[in-house]
């Protein structure tokens, strides 16, 4: 299941269950066991509606750090902003939707629920968005955090590249060459495998059996029959196989995700 998704729905589980015990407990008349019991339907309903707008807009803004920030390096600065970024987009839709549930109930908006209600929607928004997002952030800072360089083993010569030097990895007759930026070629003594569980794969992807390419050296992509991609790099290689690379329909999507 795409982790978006997951997210989205384990949030709506947590909202609908904290959604129930919350209004239930609020109400005299809707304490559970009490002689003039009533499900507080009114208030289950306008808290998960409320609870579904703040997982949409959590979603959107976590893509929007992930792109711009969690993507590069994952710090508590970067954290902390997204987390305050968070809470006022949720004061912004928070007021406009209690004055128009109040307005339809019937009743007049007052200052000290609006007040209290929002604090302690901010307090718990804040909890459950922390605990729903921490391991996609943590996942990312273990990324993030990874050497940006890796050291090349040929023969009796060690070289160390940075990430940012290197085009592409690519194999032919079962020796893996390292292609710079520049053009120029090492011999490694990896095979793609064993590379790519060392490398960074926010950087790296594996366009098939034969090359891993760095995100930064795709200078063109164009679609071609049956639903592939065509990926030309900007580094020049004399390789017929490493100029036109392919990629299937197979991993088409993921590949686009990825890019």
């Amino acid at each position: 299941m795409n982790n978006s998704i997951w997210r989205l729905l384990k949030q709506l589980i947590i909202f609908t269950i904290f959604s129930l015990v919350v209004n239930h407990i609020a109400y005299r008349e809707s304490f559970p066991g009490g002689e003039s019991y009533r499900f507080p339907i009114e208030g289950f309903l306008s808290s998960n509606l409320l609870c579904i707008l703040i997982g949409i807009i959590a979603e959107l803004n976590f893509r929007y750090y992930k792109k711009k920030h969690f993507s590069k390096k994952v710090e508590i600065i970067s954290i902390s902003w997204y987390m305050v970024s968070n809470l006022v987009y949720i004061t912004i839709i928070y007021i406009p939707v209690f004055i128009i549930i109040n307005l339809v109930a019937g009743g007049q908006p007052e200052f000290y629920y609006l007040l209290i209600g929002l604090l302690i929607t901010l307090l718990i928004s804040f909890i459950l968005l922390g605990l729903t997002y921490a391991q996609d952030i943590y996942s990312l800072y273990k990324l993030s955090i990874k050497d940006a360089e890796i050291t090349i083993e040929s023969g009796a010569k060690t070289t160390k590249l940075t990430y940012e030097n290197i085009a592409c990895f690519y194999s032919e007759n079962k020796i893996v060459y390292t292609v710079q930026n520049d053009g120029t070629t090492i011999t490694t003594d990896f095979t793609l495998n064993e590379l790519e569980e060392k490398i960074n794969d926010q950087l790296f992807f594996r366009a098939n059996r034969q090359i891993i390419i760095h995100k930064d050296s795709v200078d063109q992509i164009e679609k071609i029959e049956n639903g592939k991609l065509r990926i030309r790099l900007k580094a020049f290689i004399e390789n017929d196989a490493i100029t036109k690379i392919n990629i299937s329909r197979y991993k088409r999507k993921a590949f686009v995700d990825w890019f």
